[in-house]
């Protein structure tokens, strides 16, 4: 049968298919640019949809990516900005950027120089396996939806002082985005948000900075599986609500390991806190769920204040805090009413094996106290004379501060294994 005797609906649909499929090898070109040459006038080259690609060398040139494309290093090549404005800005939807090292943006704060700068309109960008070293803020993201940050490594300009620098990655006035197993470090704060919804942030390692996390006015997220260690503060959650905050690990940070400031309707949950100056810090928080933390071996476990009521906290594990808990309040706050927390400083009984406690914990009360202040005293804990000045206490209320309650303290942690401190690896040391 010829293809005159076709009939023209299926002819057109032959016609179309063939168009579409060499459409759509045009636009699968790929560009390869060699030491020497410009990137620039390769991305000029392109069309949307184009990949250029890089080869191992050293190239200096400040980028601006106004088309969809691919942006890809071969074998690790260097683009440096000279140390003037943003090595990269990306304006086109669509545009990936991959294995390339990207160093010495301009110092601008009030330009916002960035390693890799996404502008509004730069939607569906993708920063994967990039190193963003010695720039301003590694990577500034504004304004759009479903960016992506995967396996970047982040380190700021660390010759400046710290309110010098830029932050690690900042994302502002975004949804979707997803900043998934980057590495940062030495910059003012690792992560930076604000107004940025339904996001992910996972796997990030987070130290030496200001914070591991600086996060406000952002809603409906997940925070999973994150450490953030070595900083003033780890993170730093203000001014949100549900927020699911699970699995994380911070320690060795000289104020915080995590703060939960001005938030509601959020879950908090096995996440391990230890060796902070405060494992938790809490304040203003109403209508959460703490659940199944460790919190472990720091100067002060928890610090609550400001109103911090309604929450329900329960399977939780106190283990070692110089201070279990600071609560600055009027009146008591009952914690594990259906399940309760285990406190390493509780010195009750267990009449008949249950498990539980048979009298309630009381954080702050006058043993804790005098322990505190004569921390010799703690050789004594399990004497019968301590045990009758709590019960003695508890049964005059001039000897009894506002407390933290918990009615059915456990004897055993919820969770028997140990959660040792990794090592700080080469490169990480302050």
């Amino acid at each position: 049968m010829g293809f005159a005797a076709l009939s023209p609906s299926y002819g057109m649909l032959c016609v179309l298919c063939v168009l579409g499929g060499f459409a759509c090898e045009l636009h699968a070109a790929e560009w390869t640019v060699h030491p020497g040459e410009s990137i620039a006038h390769a991305i000029a080259r392109a069309a949307p949809g184009d990949t250029v690609r890089i080869e191992r060398g050293r190239y200096e040139e400040n980028l601006v990516i106004a088309k969809p494309l691919t942006l890809r290093g071969l074998d690790r090549p260097t683009l440096s900005g000279g140390l003037r404005g943003d090595v990269i800005r990306v304006i086109a939807p669509d545009v990936t950027i991959e294995n390339l090292i990207v160093i010495d943006s301009g110092a601008d704060l009030s330009a916002q120089n960035a390693g890799i700068f996404i502008q509004k309109g730069a939607d569906r960008a993708t920063v994967r396996r990039c190193d963003l070293v010695y720039n301003l803020f590694g990577l500034y993201i504004e304004g759009v939806k479903d960016a992506q940050a995967i396996g970047n490594l982040i380190v700021g300009k660390r010759d400046l002082r710290s309110v010098h620098r830029g932050n690690g990655i900042q994302v502002y006035n975004t949804r979707g985005a997803r900043i998934e197993n980057n590495h940062i470090g030495f910059v003012r704060d690792a992560i930076y948000v604000d107004i940025s919804h339904h996001a992910v942030f996972r796997g990030n390692r987070l130290h030496h900075s200001r914070y591991g996390t600086h996060y406000m006015n952002s809603h409906d997220n997940l925070w999973e599986n994150n450490q953030t260690y070595r900083n003033r503060g780890g993170l730093a959650l203000m001014e949100v609500r549900n927020q699911t905050v699970r699995g994380n690990y911070a320690w060795g940070n000289t104020d915080h390991g995590i703060m939960l400031r001005t938030i509601q309707d959020s879950v908090i949950e096995d996440n391990v806190v230890e060796n902070n100056a405060r494992g938790f810090f809490i304040y203003d928080a109403e209508y959460n769920v703490l659940r199944s933390n460790r919190v472990i071996g720091n100067q002060v476990g928890v610090h609550l204040w400001a109103g911090s009521v309604r929450n329900l906290v329960e399977r939780n594990d106190f283990i070692g805090n110089r201070e279990q808990i600071r609560y600055v309040a009027a009146r008591d706050e009952t914690w594990g009413r259906d399940d309760g927390n285990y406190w390493s400083n509780y010195v009750g009984w267990d009449r008949d094996g249950n498990g539980i406690g048979d009298v309630p914990y009381e954080a702050n009360d006058l043993v804790d106290r005098l322990s505190w202040r004569f921390p010799m005293m703690k050789l004594l804990l399990a004497s019968p004379a301590v045990q009758t000045l709590r019960l003695v206490a508890r049964q005059f209320p001039l000897l009894r501060a506002p407390s933290i309650v918990d009615p059915k303290p456990r004897m055993r942690p919820w969770r028997a294994d140990a959660h040792p401190l990794p090592q700080a690896k080469s490169g990480e040391q302050s």
